[in-house]
């Protein structure tokens, strides 16, 4: 074994370039994903792609009124603002303040601001309040899939590799 000649000298720094470029490139934020883990364990049990843009919602039958409830929120970035709610009839917890717009017996609150921008929120999904979560048009009967545990919802942004595996 002789020497390294120029040429192998110079294809091992390319390769090593390329290696880098491909490295950074699977592992570089391009994508994100709303995730609901559990609280206490961590566990995901749901990891659905989100965009900037995506609508994400819970539906769920307030405890009191037991009547519906609509909280809606827009992805943007890492955090979800909140958009909409839409309830039957005003209880703890709902907007009692605020300007509504009654449609059909519904009452509509739109906020011309938002109210409220969230890196992340809690639920306690629980069988009489039967709550759905809503990401775009995907609908997840969140009791079911978290067993009624208490969970994390948040953007999480992905790495192409993390997409892929």
């Amino acid at each position: 074994m002789g020497r390294l000649s120029q040429t192998n000298i110079g294809a091992a720094i390319l390769a090593l370039g390329v290696l880098a470029f491909v490295v950074a490139a699977m592992t570089a934020p391009i994508g994100a994903a709303l995730v609901v883990e559990d609280i206490e364990t961590g566990e995901r049990y749901v990891a659905e792609p989100v965009n900037d843009g995506s609508t994400v919602a819970l539906e769920y039958t307030h405890s009191v009124e037991k009547t519906r409830v609509y909280d809606e929120y827009r992805v943007d970035g890492e955090t979800l603002v909140n958009t909409r709610m839409e309830f039957e009839s005003y209880g703890w917890g709902l907007p009692a303040r605020v300007n509504v717009t009654n449609v059909n017996g519904t009452f509509v609150y739109e906020p011309d601001e938002p109210i409220m921008v969230l890196d992340e929120f809690s639920v306690s999904p629980g069988r009489i309040a039967n709550h759905t979560l809503i990401v775009d048009d995907r609908r997840y009967d969140l009791v079911a899939v978290t067993n009624g545990n208490d969970v994390r919802l948040h953007i999480e942004r992905r790495s192409l590799l993390e997409m892929i595996l």
